[in-house]
């Protein structure tokens, strides 16, 4: 029997593309990228709080004892670069779930991808030079125009092939570490006022956050370029980009959408925990021990959480996944959900009201508060988040950024409220 469109519906023309519908959503999905959304927070609020050095190198500035070293300890073990793989491979398994409806319906997907990430790119620029320049929207963007033509490969062959992707990013960081002994003296020089500021510059730093947001803007125009251009061709095309595909591949299998078995998410779990944390712990003690040293730590160093958090990450996948699967939590998992609908809002939601404690035109906080207090700053966030993001969706059909993002990707106005 043929399993194509017989009689009228073969001379039918294909209706429009448009949105995914509620019923057509994966709530599974949606749980777990609100998960990655919340946890993303946790590291992000030290780039709000204190100078961008802090990622790298804890030592750089603030206390680091008593409560504060355990806050930071927990962040790296179980959340630095675990949450953005997940929403990385998220993205990824969006970009396949996008493009095969709208294929589904007999029409071309290629000039509504792009014409999206062309959206999600001007936003991203947006949010680098005006507001933080931490964004991921560019990167993400920049690598959905390149994972595109691979999304019809097979599942097995494309998680391969973005491991491969991801380890580019790794020995490109380990050449760079080797041949560090060649540099020229200012090129070391200035990777070193990234790693470890001097007083001076970190003064300056504190002073053009403190300040007005014209000062803000300059101080961050260098580093969002920086950022979006060499950081992104050595490091984030590969990161970003390799997850992507291996997200599409675990999409294919079914991964993200609780349908494989109990089991199998209970193995992703037990990874995390036997193999993955493990390694980031053990690369944590090597850059204590190492005195956080630039060649040492930057490059081969960092390597123990860079692999080891793609483990934890599938670790977390495996939890949700469960939670999800037995649908205990119900309470937890649909304010999740609903997070996890409205993320591109809620992402720049935590970037103006982190700004807006923090910088200089709001409450100038900048550098004064430490990690714990920065952990309990993100709490009220989680709070507020979890709940108007149900609230919001009671009314409206899609944040307002998400709103906004599909009305220019469609090239018309999607309808907001609900009936």
């Amino acid at each position: 029997m043929s399993n194509g469109p017989t009689g009228p519906e073969k001379s039918a023309s294909p209706g429009p593309a448009e949105p995914v519908r509620e019923s057509e959503r994966i709530v599974a999905v949606d749980v777990l990228r609100g998960f990655a959304l919340l946890g993303i927070l946790v590291v992000n609020i030290q780039a709000f709080s204190m100078p961008d050095a802090t990622i790298f190198n804890p030592t750089a500035y603030g206390d680091l004892t008593g409560m504060n070293r355990w806050v930071w300890l927990l962040t790296h073990i179980f959340v630095e670069q675990k949450f953005m793989t997940i929403f990385s491979m998220l993205f990824g398994a969006g970009i396949l779930l996008m493009t095969q409806r709208v294929e589904e319906k007999g029409l071309r997907s290629a000039s509504l991808h792009h014409r999206r990430m062309t959206v999600l790119l001007a936003f991203g620029l947006m949010h680098a030079y005006l507001v933080w320049s931490g964004d991921i929207l560019v990167w993400y963007a920049l690598c959905g125009f390149c994972v595109y033509r691979y999304r019809e490969r097979e599942a097995r062959s494309l998680i391969r092939f973005g491991l491969g992707v991801v380890a580019v990013a790794s020995l490109l960081s380990l050449v760079f570490g080797w041949s560090m002994q060649f540099w020229p003296p200012e090129s070391v020089d200035n990777l070193t006022q990234a790693f470890q500021p001097s007083p001076e510059t970190i003064a300056e730093n504190l002073a053009a956050y403190r300040g007005s947001w014209i000062r803000e803007v300059v101080c961050r125009a260098p580093s969002s370029f920086q950022n979006q251009t060499f950081v992104f061709a050595g490091w984030g095309l590969g990161r970003a980009g390799g997850l992507m595909l291996i997200g599409m591949g675990l999409f294919k299998l079914g991964v993200f959408s609780a349908a494989c078995s109990a089991r199998f998410y209970a193995l992703l779990a037990a990874i995390g925990v036997l193999a993955g944390i493990p390694a980031v712990v053990y690369g944590t003690y090597a850059n204590f021990e190492a005195g956080w040293n630039i060649r040492y730590s930057f490059f081969l160093g960092s390597q123990y959480n860079y692999w080891g958090s793609i483990l934890v990450s599938l670790g977390w996948v495996g939890l949700v996944m469960l939670v999800c699967k037995k649908g205990i939590l119900s309470f937890v998992t649909s304010r999740l959900a609903a997070v996890g609908r409205t993320a591109f809002t809620n992402y720049l939601t935590q970037s103006i009201l982190c700004t807006t404690i923090f910088y200089g035109f709001g409450l100038g906080l900048y550098g004064n508060v430490e990690r714990v207090g920065q952990i309990l700053i993100v709490f009220g966030v989680w709070i507020l988040q979890l709940a108007v993001s149900p609230l919001w969706l009671r009314r409206f059909r899609f944040g307002p950024f998400e709103w906004a993002w599909r009305s220019l990707t469609y090239g018309r106005l999607q309808p907001m409220r609900r009936r």
